[in-house]
């Protein structure tokens, strides 16, 4: 059974990621600046949940490491909006420092899946 749970634990992560994210755009002043930075980060933002759905779905071990890739590209992505928010400062809100030290967290455990995938690929070859 906690097999089970620990399974979904990163995905729950992700989507919690997301709901951050979301919560932080709501937070954005309405304008130019503001609705740049929404949009941009609702996408980023939420992408990294369902990028990592379809990699429990790989069609094949490149598949899989591909959209590992992807989603640690959209963290990357969403980090540095959240950075750009927090440098400008276009608001002021423990949110965002939240949202930010948890792109940091997910950067970091998404490199080391990445890089222990690679190696097991590595292995596999030899």
């Amino acid at each position: 059974m906690e097999n089970k749970n620990t399974k979904f634990d990163l995905e729950d992560r992700l989507v919690d990621f997301a709901c951050m994210c979301l919560e932080v755009c709501e937070l954005l002043p309405n304008t130019k600046a503001g609705q740049n930075l929404e949009n941009q980060l609702s996408k980023s933002g939420t992408a990294p949940a369902l990028i990592y759905g379809e990699a429990q779905a790989a069609e094949s071990r490149p598949d899989f490491l591909h959209k590992m890739k992807l989603v640690l590209k959209e963290i990357r992505e969403s980090r540095v909006n959240l950075k750009i928010i927090k440098r400008k400062p276009v608001v002021v809100h423990e949110k965002v420092e939240i949202a930010f030290n948890e792109s940091n967290e997910l950067m970091a455990i998404f490199l080391k899946s990445i890089e222990t995938a690679k190696n097991n690929d590595e292995r596999r070859k030899k």
